[in-house]
């Protein structure tokens, strides 16, 4: 009788029982991102703007 060995994988899902594409198709690897772009349009952080800068309550 030959023992079934089970993987435990690196996709954070634990023991894979029958469908290993299934799991990684729906794990954190493929999931969707989108990227704030650094430059050019879209780039412009409001809040960025006054990171430095205390709150004129507490200034006063």
């Amino acid at each position: 009788m030959a023992a079934k060995t089970q993987k435990q994988t690196d996709i954070a899902r634990g023991t894979i029982n029958h469908s290993a594409l299934g799991a990684l198709v729906t794990s954190k690897v493929f999931k969707l991102r989108v990227e704030k772009a650094k430059k050019g349009k879209g780039s412009f952080k409001r809040k960025a703007k006054h990171s430095g800068k205390e709150c004129y309550q507490i200034a006063a």
